[in-house]
């Protein structure tokens, strides 16, 4: 069996911005990569004609695209309303019931921990619900077969994660070279089209985030290790 990564987000386009470079490496190293996606994308435009419908089908197919431009296996959809998403029991035992369906080696996902990141944005609150969710769930809740015991009933087995890559950080300890990768990663993006359609020189833009003082393309994450 290959080894797996897990992607969990908050709305479409969130994983490939914080991760699509890795995740297209470890596609063609053979890992299986799946993406979690818990929003429906309602949200997040500037077309006064697009119907919140008509947006919410959009944005979901533009993800499975960039998710299949980046090599990922699988993309699932939980379906909270954009904007408005909380961290309850709800959405932990969804984000469990994945972890243990998927049983990942790695789990990406939103840094919770600040809502100022390097002073330059707000942490989106979905973001921070779904990192919090995904880091309850790897550890401890699906672990332990006492959590959610009704998911014994449908084979769901607890499940151990060995390591959470946590994207936009204000605290990185792992660096990943994507320069191999950057193209792919732009590609993935540009699926999105609701998103980035019309900015212009996207790619440039793109290019100048990941960029490294040694003009190297770089994804950083903090890395957390579970040894137990």
């Amino acid at each position: 069996m290959p080894e797996t990564a897990l992607v969990i987000a908050a709305h479409p386009d969130d994983g490939d911005f914080g991760c699509a470079g890795y995740t297209a490496q470890l596609a063609e190293r053979g890992w299986a990569v799946d993406f979690l996606v818990c929003t429906n994308g309602a949200k997040g435009t500037e077309d006064r004609a697009m119907t919140r419908e008509r947006l919410v089908s959009l944005r979901r197919e533009e993800q499975r695209e960039a998710c299949r431009r980046m090599g990922a296996r699988d993309v699932y959809f939980l379906d909270h309303e954009d904007g408005e998403l909380v961290y309850d029991r709800v959405l932990l035992e969804e984000v469990v019931r994945y972890i243990r369906r998927v049983r990942p080696h790695t789990v990406l996902t939103h840094d919770p921990t600040d809502i100022i990141i390097r002073d330059s944005f707000i942490n989106h609150p979905d973001h921070r619900a779904v990192g919090t969710a995904a880091l309850d769930a790897v550890y401890p809740t699906a672990r332990d077969h006492l959590n959610f015991p009704e998911h014994l009933a449908e084979g769901l087995e607890p499940h151990k994660v060995r390591e959470v890559l946590l994207w936009n950080s204000n605290h990185p300890n792992f660096d990943v070279d994507i320069s191999d990768r950057v193209d792919a990663k732009i590609y993935a993006l540009s699926a999105h089209v609701t998103q980035f359609g019309k900015q212009e020189d996207f790619a440039t833009f793109s290019r100048e985030r990941w960029k490294s003082d040694e003009g190297r393309y770089v994804e950083r994450f903090r890395r957390i290790e579970l040894g137990f």
